[in-house]
């Protein structure tokens, strides 16, 4: 039986629900969260050449994610935060990973010559997760949440062009910008818009799948989608070790290094958002030893990622919307959770089905989840004190990062290594932000108060 307390909750951190609750609040998680841990894979399979082994790393994905959530939950030896916390494949991270597996590809690598490098690079990337989850605090001091917000904006319009492109119906299609590819992705657009604007929670939660399905069906009414025979597949996805190969290098780490920095201040803001909607302290030395065990469970995670060949991990921000939602904080439900993505992972045939999605209508949905990564960017913005300082370091960061992105020639005089590190919107703005918020003087405090930080987060990231 749920707990007494005096507020919303239903089901508190420490509290068992039945085995039919539990599992009723875990696919809700589910829900919300399956389409955004496969369409990173989907979308770096699609622009870097990797569609035969699709199928295998949407399996993996699915299944480090399961195991992820499992060991957030559980929180044993200090490693996961004892809390409901999804693990997910980050979008964050894609534009540094295409540009690394970009970089191989234009020196004549194979499919698996790209993977073994965009693994290798994020392996050795993990552990500067794993290192942060030490020292959060003196972190905290450094990265701000106008930082944050400005990497997090710069991420979600680095993404668009991604969407907007596969709207269009990819960079590859002879007919691009075709009207019967941008009427599937306008339907997509518009159907993900009305069911989020629905009364009904489960509509909302299952938006993007129900989306997806739709656009399918008029894709194949209308001729665009030639359903092809699935390849023969295993029935069952075995985990192997660096299955691709390992290798590493400089030019492709140091971008996804920095995406790494950023994506623990994001998880910090998520983990806080988290503790409020669970009525834990947002405060204190148990408050910092969840944020400690919460970040370096999110280290663990894209360590195994790398290994077990697939993309990095991060704590999916859309589920605390579940908690709210729904009133289940129990961790234990997180178990349920990781159990059911690691079933689905088990299955390669499913990659293989949603890798049959035209790009026109996956277009139309991630328009609409890359859009909202820029928008919670632009939230957190609002929620800082926006003086002249601040306003200041705003206009440069996304002046150069937006610039240099839509003038890419502009740093090809300039020696490889500095080309390779800053002809992307994230490293180039990333950079001036962080180097701006050092050197310009301020009188009031640079860091907000923990309690403003959380505000900002649940503000921008936990609305249903």
């Amino acid at each position: 039986m749920p707990s007494d307390k005096p507020n919303d909750l239903l089901y508190g951190l420490e509290d068992h629900p039945s085995p039919l609750i539990a599992f009723c609040a875990a696919f809700q998680h589910v829900l919300a969260s399956f389409v955004g841990i496969i369409t990173p894979p989907l979308i770096i399979g699609s622009a870097l050449g990797l569609q035969e082994h699709l199928p295998y790393l949407i399996s993996m994905g699915l299944m480090v994610s399961g195991v992820g959530t499992v060991l957030q939950a559980r929180g044993a030896l200090g490693i996961g935060a004892g809390m409901l916390c999804l693990q997910g494949t980050s979008f964050a991270f894609l534009s540094a990973v295409l540009a690394a597996g970009m970089l191989v590809k234009q020196r004549g690598g194979t499919p698996e010559d790209i993977l073994a490098m965009i693994f290798g690079v994020c392996f050795f990337g993990a552990f500067i997760q794993l290192f942060l989850s030490r020292c959060i605090g003196l972190l905290r001091k450094v990265i701000t949440p106008l930082i944050t917000g400005i990497v997090i904006t710069l991420i979600g319009v680095s993404l668009i062009r991604v969407g907007i492109t596969d709207f269009g119906g990819g960079a590859q299609s002879s007919n691009f910008g075709a009207p019967i590819h941008l009427a599937l992705g306008t339907l997509v657009l518009g159907v993900v818009i009305a069911l989020n604007r629905s009364t009904q929670p489960w509509l909302r939660l299952s938006a993007v799948i129900i989306s997806l399905a739709i656009g399918k069906l008029a894709a194949w009414l209308s001729g665009v989608l030639d359903p092809k025979p699935l390849p023969a597949l295993p029935l069952i996805s075995i985990p192997e070790p660096f299955r691709f190969g390992f290798s590493f290098d400089w030019t492709a780490f140091l971008p996804i290094a920095l995406i790494y920095l950023i994506s623990t201040i994001e998880t910090t803001g998520d983990l806080t958002a988290n503790c409020m909607l669970s009525r834990q302290p947002i405060e204190g030395s148990s408050y910092m030893t969840r944020i400690r065990g919460g970040i370096l469970g999110d280290g663990v995670a894209c360590l195994l990622a790398s290994v077990f060949n697939t993309f990095p991990n991060t704590t999916f921000a859309q589920n605390n919307g579940v908690i709210q939602l729904s009133g289940v904080a129990s961790r234990y439900v997180g178990y349920y959770i990781g159990g059911i993505l690691i079933l689905l992972g088990l299955f390669p045939i499913l990659g293989a089905i949603f890798q049959q999605i035209p790009k026109p209508v996956l277009g139309g949905a991630t328009l609409v989840l890359f859009g909202s990564v820029a928008a919670s960017g632009i939230r957190l913005l609002a929620h800082c004190s926006l003086d002249r300082r601040s306003l200041l370091i705003i206009a440069t960061s996304l002046g150069v990062g937006l610039g240099i992105a839509n003038q890419p020639t502009l740093l090809d005089q300039l020696p490889h290594l500095v080309k390779s590190l800053f002809d992307s919107a994230i490293t180039s703005g990333g950079v001036t932000a962080i180097i701006l918020n050092l050197i310009l003087p301020d009188d009031k405090p640079t860091l907000a108060s923990t309690t403003q930080h959380a505000d900002a987060y649940l503000e921008s990231k936990t609305r249903p």
